[in-house]
């Protein structure tokens, strides 16, 4: 299995981390510039979705340097699952975000506020979508490369944003026939936000509270395991533990009660050394008798 190296790692936390938090600034003055120009609370919740991108985004770069430390006494596994936790936060603030102009919208629709959109609100939109999509791309890419929670996060809240620009185009086209239309964008695109952060949280939690490896992965450590010796290992309890980069493999195998401890040894030993060369997991493997 291929393991990303620290240094690549960090060097995408950082590339994506800037990238974000510069172009995120600017197309939130943009957008939050044109949305105040027009009175759209649309376009304004669009712009504090993206502002809320470069907080993620310093979140990242935390987060990022925090778990390639190497393991202490304190964390002998390591820093990895720092990962999980700041994808959290990122979750959570996509989810208070969601809140917040769910309510805006409901309000600015009981009181019928019409708006009217204007040139700079068409300029900001378009701008965002290819601006905001091309992002995505770049920071899915970079999970991609390094197989990172915090960037698979970042990289669909950028997703969401430029999915968030599309229903206010899209509105621009429809908004001077009907009063209702900021209104309902801007509910809309709260309900997207509120997607993304249960994607978000759904998956990260779920990583944290430990989950059991597929029935296809336990096969196929059992088959690898038992390719190193030519006697039946009878592999089971097998329990997978992960630290971001690093994961932790126990089982246990049964053994003729005759074998000696020096011949147990050697095939644990022979075991684990497979587990980490196909899968990169340090495994950690419990004889017991036949």
């Amino acid at each position: 299995m291929y393991k990303t190296s620290d240094n690549l790692k960090s060097k995408y936390f950082r590339l994506e981390g800037w990238i974000s938090i510069i172009l995120n600034s600017v197309l939130f003055v943009l957008k939050y510039w044109a949305g105040v120009a027009t009175g759209s609370l649309a376009l304004i919740a669009d712009a504090w979705h993206t502002l809320s991108d470069s907080v993620s985004s310093v979140i990242v770069l935390i987060g990022g340097s925090m778990s390639s430390k190497p393991a202490d006494d304190d964390h002998p596994f390591g820093h990895g699952r720092i990962e999980h936790i700041t994808a959290i936060i990122i979750g959570v603030m996509l989810a208070i975000i969601a809140f917040d102009f769910a309510v805006q919208a409901i309000v600015k629709f009981s009181n019928r506020e019409e708006t009217i959109f204007g040139t700079i609100a068409w300029i900001a939109t378009i701008t965002s979508i290819f601006v905001k999509e091309g992002m995505a791309q770049f920071a899915f890419y970079a999970a991609r490369k390094t197989g990172s929670n915090i960037l698979s996060a970042d990289a669909w809240h950028h997703r969401t944003d430029a999915l968030s620009s599309v229903l206010i185009l899209a509105g621009l086209f429809i908004g001077k026939y009907f009063w209702w239309t900021d209104a309902v964008l801007s509910f809309l695109v709260s309900i997207m936000i509120a997607y993304a952060s249960y994607d978000i949280l759904r998956k990260e939690i779920k990583s944290l509270m430990g989950e059991k490896p597929s029935d296809e992965l336990i096969h196929s450590i059992t088959e690898a395991a038992q390719e190193t010796s030519l006697i039946p290992l009878n592999m089971h309890h097998i329990h997978l533990h992960h630290y971001g980069d690093h994961t932790e493999l126990s089982c246990h195998i049964k053994l003729p009660s005759g074998m000696t401890l020096f011949e147990a040894h050697e095939i644990c030993t022979r075991i684990e050394k497979r587990l980490f060369e196909e899968y990169g997991y340090i495994a950690t493997v419990h004889p017991e008798p036949l």
